[in-house]
């Protein structure tokens, strides 16, 4: 296994043990992470992310991980997020693709994709399957995803 191959499963043990400062170490300083719910984010807003996603699972959150794969610069996983969505209480299985660059030893971008459709079905139930497809659901989950994070950065949880 090569180093990010091993920085990459570092990365995913510790989120599966709910360690959001571990994860955090795994970040280049000036990291980008992307994905369908939070959308862009930046710096230590990705750390405080997991911070808050970790901290709001209250340990009901399940990880696992495979695929891992690096090569150069580059590497990818699959990871499965089980665990209930807090704002409706409902299950959510999400299967989701990683991918990732590295620099100066340390994850520089990541990038989640996953089915936002698939996601906001289980997630918000009716409304997902009847909007979630849609630009302006999305757009709203990504709103509210946004919003709850800076209450959490403010800790006003």
């Amino acid at each position: 296994m090569n180093p990010n191959q091993q920085l990459i499963e570092e990365f995913y043990a510790a989120f599966a043990s709910h360690n959001p400062d571990t994860m955090a170490s795994c970040y280049h300083p000036d990291v980008t992470f992307q994905d369908p719910v939070f959308g862009l984010l930046k710096g230590k807003d990705v750390s405080d992310m997991w911070h808050m996603l970790i901290a709001r699972s209250k340990g009901h959150l399940d990880i696992g991980f495979s695929e891992i794969r690096s090569e150069g610069h580059a590497g990818s996983a699959t990871w499965i997020a089980t665990y209930v969505f807090s704002s409706t209480g409902r299950n959510v299985v999400n299967v989701i693709h990683a991918r990732f660059e590295f620099r100066d030893g340390l994850i520089f971008r990541h990038t989640d994709h996953f089915d936002i459709w698939k996601w906001s079905r289980q997630a918000l139930g009716i409304k997902g399957l009847l909007l979630g497809w849609t630009g302006f659901l999305q757009n709203k989950v990504q709103q509210q995803a946004l919003h709850s994070l800076r209450k959490f950065q403010t800790g006003n949880t």
